[in-house]
């Protein structure tokens, strides 16, 4: 990353009431349901933010200029940097161990737990939002807070729908997408006999990887339970993994070795009809130059994950969060930055603009027009409302980092799958590294 550039900025002290009128920090009618928190601006503030690159070019086009427009009103100049997301994490944790680098980090999942001591305390700021915009869905308290504290301010999650061709679901007989266990498994072996089939990430991937997450849980696994204690070998990660031995004959060849970037691929290229993944294949290939995938726009349509035997959603997706390092000269600047791009002014837009590639932390923007313009988006509204986290039913913190980070589940899931271990072998090994993990 190159130094960053300061310029001295005039301009007057103000607090967030000051920001108001059209921007979104808070305007009168709002005064009443909630007051804005004070953030005096520190004199010749700048900023510097770094966030994961954009996966659809609204995101960051939107995201840009609501940026300059938090600028001109308050004078504060915000400098982006964007990285390749799974380099976000390395980034935060030298920036965490040396004092210094960027004030701001959009980052994923569990990161700012594993050094909470060197934030700012969002807590003010995480309040006002919940409350003016009807709540946060649960999940993201358990990704945003430790203890009483909001570390991180929630974006919301990249999240993973059911992609499909719906030309080819229905020539292998099925009217609708299934929605539950077994009648995906026999859509999976329907599309495989139509010489269509499905395909899902058995590799080291961490975010199109994430249905291995959703199969275990569906049928009551777990990894940890409320305690932390290791559960993954249980009966009912069994049963998740006898099913996902009978699932895997259905997928396209080479599944073992797939990498978030794969399924992608593979669907645009025509080799499956079915995966999971966020709304950016559709998107793609809305705004593809290739007349041929143009084309299979209007085929593509998307569904929620199935229910499994436990009866609720058990989805995982890729949530992403900001939060603020305490060795910034400008931690008010910060914060009122981070306020004024998730009010409904600034959020919606760049919302809409993103076509809902990242679905919102809070109730209230469940109404944005994103999931009604277009019918195919409708299924990713709710998958924040829908999913889990990753270290459940446990806390988050170092021992849940790093067996995310080491592809314990996934690995766990390709190895019975593909029959390399017998479910019980493959849980057993699964159970020995989570041991390792959270003794420690």
């Amino acid at each position: 990353m190159s130094d960053f550039t300061r310029r001295d900025v005039i301009k007057t002290t103000i607090g967030a009431a000051a920001v108001g009128a059209g921007g979104g920090l808070l305007l009168p009618r709002q005064a009443m349901a909630q007051q804005a928190p004070n953030l005096p601006i520190e004199k010749g503030a700048t900023l510097r933010l770094l966030r994961w690159s954009q996966f659809v070019q609204g995101d960051i086009d939107t995201w840009t200029a609501n940026t300059k427009k938090f600028t001109e009103k308050t004078g504060v100049e915000v400098r982006i940097d964007r990285e390749a997301w799974p380099d976000i994490a390395p980034k935060a944790s030298v920036a965490a161990n040396v004092g210094s680098g960027p004030d701001i980090i959009l980052d994923f999942f569990d990161v700012p737990h594993l050094f909470a001591d060197k934030l700012v305390d969002l807590t003010d700021i995480a309040t006002y939002i919940g409350n003016k915009y009807g709540g946060w869905f649960p999940v993201c308290e358990r990704y945003a807070k430790q203890g009483n504290q909001w570390i991180a301010l929630p974006l919301g999650a990249a999240g993973a729908c059911m992609v499909y061709r719906k030309s080819h679901v229905e020539a292998a007989g099925f009217k609708e997408f299934p929605k539950d266990m077994d009648g995906f498994l026999q859509l999976c072996k329907a599309l495989h006999a139509k010489g269509t089939p499905a395909g899902f990430a058995l590799g080291n991937a961490v975010g199109d990887g994430s249905w291995t997450y959703w199969l275990i849980w569906a049928f009551g696994g777990k990894i940890v339970d409320d305690n932390n204690k290791v559960v993954i070998n249980s009966p009912e990660t069994i049963k998740a993994l006898e099913y996902a031995k009978e699932l895997y004959p259905t997928f396209a060849p080479g599944t073992l070795g797939w990498l978030d970037p794969n399924n992608n691929k593979a669907f645009l290229d025509g080799q499956i009809s079915l995966t999971n993944n966020g709304i950016s294949v559709y998107y793609a290939a809305k705004n593809s130059q290739d007349p041929k995938i143009k084309a299979m726009a209007d085929d593509i349509y998307h569904a929620n994950f199935p229910i499994g035997p436990v009866g609720r959603p058990t989805e995982l997706h890729l949530f992403s969060q900001a939060y603020v390092f305490k060795y910034s000269k400008y931690p008010n600047a910060a914060k009122a930055y981070l306020q004024f791009m998730w009010e409904k002014e600034q959020y919606e837009p760049w919302q809409e603009a993103s076509i809902g590639y990242i679905t919102h932390p809070l109730k209230d923007y469940e109404n944005n027009k994103v999931w009604s313009s277009d019918p195919k988006s409708l299924p990713y509204r709710d998958t924040v409302k829908n999913m889990l986290w990753h270290g459940y039913s446990g806390t988050l913190g170092p021992a849940s980092a790093a067996a995310l980070n080491d592809y314990i589940v996934n690995n766990m899931v390709a190895q019975a799958a593909s029959g390399s271990k017998t479910p019980k072998e493959a849980a057993e090994e699964a159970e020995k590294r989570l041991l390792r993990i959270y003794k420690s």
